[in-house]
């Protein structure tokens, strides 16, 4: 039988439907398709779609797995190196990693990696779900005598950060045999996977059952810790912690410096997004915490935040909805699916404009003057440099700004921390085993590199949980 050319298409909410809801859109593969798609996989030898995940999930192997079918070993196999396969079957960049090298993509599409790593996991997900109080009753007996054979072994580490490099390094910590704590400054787990992301792209049930996966390894969670604040490096390790990792992110938003950008009306995209995640803003009023967004709405930036801003405003009741960013279509740094969604959502895209001045009406934003564009030589980014064209300011009314053009390292932990050495803009220094400046001190994720991908940071976690256990094992 020929090889089917195209990916198995994945069924959706219409556009119409979803801008009146916060319900994922892409409704993931049910059994027939997951199987057709499987069917696609070339198996190759050398599998360079193994060395494109950050990772390293050994990609062929479960996907045969899968259509030999045994989905149980399908997730086993995907979780010997990636703890939270759920969520990056949902928000990982595969056509930029992955799928970018399939072999399949070479005359074809790529193999829907990133759509099968999903199915497997809500599968599996949803059989945990579904598994009866009984049985959970008689199993928990034998689960604690397990955690406390392990507890009788453990070394503690300390993690500060819940989000994707935190979760990931506690998580591979914990099966090392290792009393793994981490601390969290919100009062819930998940780091940008819970603020950053809105619920139609990562439903909170998904990252709920990711995170208790990783609470049955062993793994102690401690929320409204500010680590920094509340409770200092030099006091974790006087409480007995052998080695701790920093994973705390990029919160710091930055801001484009035009006049105007203090007006009411201006959210920076990170405040944004966290008011409506983390506040549930998204149910109200079943929650009374609304976030005012009124019929126009400007979303300055073009990354994957950028797109989630506008898909949120849209379904918050913004009547026009409109992206300006600086470059061309080509340079946006996006998810083409997102861009995809954004544009049968009816979210308008004016490229190759940038804001230069914000003004009020009333102390609230009303309008937003733009310059035109041109593209000139590439920059240090590898993209072609935008110039302002003479004359060519013109206006637009607003009555909400969102500000999406990137973020910093946290500065607090840094700042509080004595000889932690960092970069000039904010981000940790740590060198080849992801080690700080001070002594059992590492860190990883966005805090190192500035606002990177969930599998960036994920990767990072698992080296830096693997150079503390090597780090352990020495200073016995």
């Amino acid at each position: 039988m020929a090889i089917q050319k195209e990916k198995t298409p994945m069924r959706s909410q219409s556009p119409e439907e979803r801008i009146k809801n916060f319900d994922e859109v892409p409704f993931g593969y049910n059994k027939e398709e997951a199987l057709r798609e499987a069917e696609r996989c070339l198996q190759c030898p050398k599998s360079p779609c193994v060395d494109g995940c950050p990772v390293q999930v050994p990609i062929p192997q479960f996907i045969k797995a899968l259509r030999d079918g045994s989905v149980e070993e399908a997730n086993e196999i995907i979780k010997s190196k990636n703890n939270l396969p759920a969520i990056c079957g949902r928000v990982c960049p595969q056509e930029s990693q992955c799928e970018k090298v399939c072999v399949m993509g070479n005359k074809k599409e790529p193999v829907a990696i990133g759509r099968l790593e999903r199915y497997v996991a809500d599968t599996m997900l949803e059989r945990e779900k579904n598994i009866s109080a009984d049985t959970a009753e008689k199993n928990k007996g034998a689960a604690d005598m397990a955690l406390e054979v392990k507890k009788e072994k453990k070394r503690k580490v300390a993690v500060i950060g819940s989000g994707p490099a935190g979760l990931t390094a506690a998580a591979d910590l914990a099966k090392e045999g290792f009393a793994v704590t981490i601390f969290e400054a919100l009062h819930e787990t998940g780091g940008v996977l819970r603020y950053g992301i809105p619920e139609f792209r990562l439903p909170k049930k998904i990252l709920d059952q990711e995170v208790d996966y990783i609470k049955g390894l062993g793994v102690e969670i401690r929320v409204n810790h500010l680590v920094g604040k509340s409770v200092t490096i030099d006091e974790l390790f006087a409480d007995g912690y052998e080695a701790i990792f920093i994973g705390t992110g990029a919160g710091l938003p930055r801001f484009m410096n035009i006049p105007g950008e203090n007006l009411n009306g201006v959210y920076s995209a990170n405040e944004f997004l966290t008011r409506v995640n983390l506040m549930k803003a998204y149910k109200f009023p079943e929650y009374k915490t609304p976030v005012k967004v009124g019929e126009k709405v400007a979303v300055v930036g073009a990354g994957n935040v950028a797109m989630d801003a506008a898909r949120t405003a849209k379904r918050l009741g913004s009547e026009e909805v409109v992206i300006v960013y600086r470059r061309s279509e080509k340079e946006m740094p996006a998810r083409d699916e997102e861009i995809e969604h954004a544009k049968e959502e009816g979210i308008i895209f004016k490229l190759l404009n940038n804001p230069v001045r914000l003004y009020g009406k009333n102390g609230r934003v009303a309008r937003m003057e733009c310059v035109k564009m041109r593209l000139g030589e590439e920059d240090a980014s590898g993209r072609r440099r935008p110039i302002p064209i003479e004359g060519s300011n013109w206006i637009m009314d607003v009555d909400t700004v969102i500000v999406a053009i990137g973020q910093t390292p946290n500065p607090l932990l840094p700042k509080n921390t004595p000889n932690l050495a960092t970069e000039s803009w904010g981000g940790i220094i740590v060198d080849e085993k992801m080690a700080t400046s001070r002594k059992g001190v590492f860190a990883g994720g966005d805090i190192v590199t500035g606002a990177a991908t969930v599998i960036e940071a994920m990767g990072a976690g698992k080296k830096a949980a693997q150079s503390i256990k090597e780090y352990l094992e020495k200073e016995k």
